[in-house]
């Protein structure tokens, strides 16, 4: 069995925590490919070493001097070294760091660099191999992920290698220009790491022990989800609940490897384990409960609209022409609402009522602001009868009115949508009406 390990900044923010991530590494002999972030922050006040050189690199492109800010993260990796005794000097490599400071090799270079030097410290401290990534992760000249091309060389690298360190977050252009990938991009590493390796499985250590079924800031210690499919997670994910980087899920669900999620801080605990598909049933009717704030509904209304041949494609095209993208439109006989996000659609929402009025001619148009959507979501909602009527008499009993819902043709989620001030209420009732319920 083969093993990609993935560490987040907070499980490598100091000496002390690499030496747990080694523990954990070394407890298991199927974990052979590590994947490290950049230094996160060692307490609330602390700041995380990219946001150093985000800081640092900015300072060098308006040709300021940024030495003191240079030794303050040389500091932090000194600190780290130091407090695992590695005899390991990082000199040469700040150098180099300085020298392409000075030449304005990029911001992306800058940030990059937080994950390099951790790869180095991580392969040093493991006595494992060290792949920069910039040598086997690419994009091209615009900027886009190549998967295949990446897919094809890093497997032949790793074709014999038995144990390595692959830092997260960045690759390279075919010039050899660095490229990362967005905020949080280590998990996409992994992730690529995983598929190219056929990895068993892909561990990702993070701070919490797996992905829980609400929001923490909402529901005070919510219940870990043992089980989730990608499905699921997508839906979770694109409501705004997240623990792992959406575009992490893709290269490994294609080549059918679960992702673990792990606490660095208390590896006993299971997590959450993310699979294709399962016959495992949720411990609740939902999997998840995840919501976000500041939308507005444009509600149309014209009789016989459904007999209009049309009518849709019309409404939808004066969104299209304003740039404008919706995200939920739920319809009845006469009536029709679209979604759309608020601070997209104020500006531009009167060029959009004289766009529908020209080209859909409906009798009335109202629009209502400040609205928040929430996602409730679970495989075993398909079995369930009676769902959606215990969400209604969930929120009816908090007092919350429910503006919207829209329920996804597989039976997976029911979108809710209610005024803003009526947000933490609902997800409250929805949490406690499902699992409260059943403890």
């Amino acid at each position: 069995m083969r093993k990609v390990v993935k560490f987040g900044g907070s499980s490598l923010a100091s000496a002390e925590q690499f030496q747990k991530v080694k523990n954990i590494i070394l407890a298991d002999k199927d974990r052979k490919l590590v994947v490290p972030s950049a230094p996160g922050k060692r307490d609330n006040k602390d700041t995380k070493v990219t946001d150093m050189l985000y800081g640092c690199y900015a300072l060098a492109e308006e040709d300021q001097d940024f030495s003191a800010e240079l030794d303050a993260i040389k500091a932090r990796y000194q600190e780290i070294i130091e407090g695992l005794s590695l005899d390991l000097s990082l000199e040469d490599e700040f150098k180099t760091i300085q020298k392409n400071f000075k030449e304005k090799a990029g911001s992306d270079y800058a940030a990059s660099r937080g994950e390099y030097l951790n790869g180095i410290i991580m392969a040093g401290y493991l006595g494992y191999e060290f792949i920069d990534a910039a040598t086997v992760i690419f994009f091209d000249e615009a900027g886009e992920f190549e998967a295949e091309k990446t897919n094809k060389i890093l497997a032949e690298r790793l074709n014999g290698v038995e144990r390595a360190v692959i830092p997260g977050f960045y690759g390279a252009k075919a010039d050899g220009t660095v490229k990362t990938f967005s905020r949080g991009g280590s998990d996409i590493t992994g992730s690529i790491v995983a598929r190219a390796a056929h990895a068993d499985v892909y561990e990702n250590w993070t701070d919490v022990s797996g992905f829980l079924i609400a929001d923490p800031r909402i529901i005070y210690k919510p219940e870990v989800i043992d089980v989730i499919t990608y499905k699921e997670l997508r839906e979770l994910a694109y409501m705004g609940a997240s623990v792992l980087h959406e575009d992490a899920i893709f290269p490994v669900r294609k080549e059918g490897i679960p992702i673990n999620i792990r606490n660095t801080n208390a590896p006993e605990d299971n997590g959450t384990w993310i699979v294709g598909s399962t016959c495992q049933k949720s411990k609740y009717t939902i999997t998840g409960i995840a919501g976000k704030k500041g939308f507005c509904s444009v509600i149309l209304e014209k009789e016989m609209m459904n007999s209009e041949i049309g009518f849709g494609r019309k409404v939808l095209q004066a969104f299209e022409d304003n740039e404008i993208s919706f995200e939920h439109m739920p319809s009845g006989i006469d009536t029709m609402t679209i979604l759309v996000h608020q601070d997209e659609f104020m500006h531009k929402e009167q060029s959009v009522v004289s766009g529908i009025q020209r080209m859909a001619k409906p009798d009335n148009i109202e629009i209502e602001a400040d609205l928040a959507l929430i996602a409730v979501v679970g495989r075993g909602m398909k079995s369930s009868r009676g769902t959606a009527g215990r969400i209604f008499s969930a929120l009816a009993h908090s007092n919350v009115n429910v503006k919207m819902i829209d329920q996804g043709s597989s039976e997976l989620n029911i979108i809710i949508g209610v005024k803003n001030e009526d947000f933490e209420v609902a997800i409250k009732a929805i949490y406690d009406i499902f699992v409260v319920a059943r403890l």
